[in-house]
C-alpha cells in the first residue's frame, strides 16, 4: 500500500541513506546537499517540509521518498511546480506513479492550483515516463538550461492542467 504522509524525525535516517545515494541524486537539483548529513534531515523535517505540499511517500509502512509541489509566486500563484525522489530499491515498482497521481488530484482538489508542471534532466527517462503516464504533456525542451556537476543539460517541460 503507498501513502503520502507529512515526514516524522523517524524518517531522517532514510533522508540520509537516499540523498547519499548519487543514483538518486544525479538528476536532482543542487539546492539539495551532498553529502547530505544528519542536520540537512533536520532541517528538512522541521522547516523544509512545511512550505507548499510536500509528504513522505510510504509504501507498506516503509519510508521511500519524498514529493511534493511548490507554488509559484504572484502571477505565477496558480501554478505549482512537482519535484520527486525516491529510494533506489523502490524503482520500477509503479510506486512514483501513483504518488504523481495521488499528490496532483489532492493539489487540484484542496488549493487553487490550475496547473502544475515539472522540469526534468534530459537523459531522465524514468521521470518522463512517470510523468506522462500521470497525464502530464511535454510542452517545451530548454536547451542546456540546466548546468550540474560540470555538464549542461537540456530541460523537458511537462505540465498537467487541472
Amino acid at each position: 500500500m503507498i501513502t503520502l504522509r507529512d515526514f516524522k524525525p523517524t524518517d531522517a535516517p532514510h533522508i540520509i541513506n537516499t540523498l547519499n545515494d548519487e543514483q538518486v541524486t544525479r538528476f536532482l537539483s543542487s539546492k539539495i546537499p551532498f553529502p547530505y548529513t544528519q542536520a540537512d534531515a533536520d532541517w528538512w523535517i522541521n522547516q523544509g517540509s512545511k512550505s507548499g505540499i510536500i509528504k513522505a511517500i510510504i509504501v507498506n509502512e516503509q519510508f521511500a521518498g519524498c514529493i511534493g509541489i511548490t507554488p509559484g509566486e504572484f502571477e505565477y500563484s496558480r501554478s505549482g511546480e512537482i519535484g520527486y525522489w525516491l529510494n533506489s530499491h523502490f524503482w520500477g515498482q509503479g510506486i512514483m506513479t501513483h504518488a504523481i497521481t495521488k499528490i496532483c488530484d489532492d493539489a487540484f482538489k484542496s488549493s487553487n492550483l490550475n496547473r502544475i508542471f515539472g522540469a526534468v534532466f534530459a537523459g531522465n527517462t524514468g521521470s518522463i515516463k512517470a510523468l506522462t503516464k500521470c497525464g502530464f504533456k511535454a510542452e517545451a525542451v530548454l536547451k542546456q538550461a540546466i548546468y550540474k556537476n560540470g555538464v549542461f543539460y537540456d530541460s523537458h517541460i511537462f505540465s498537467k492542467l487541472k
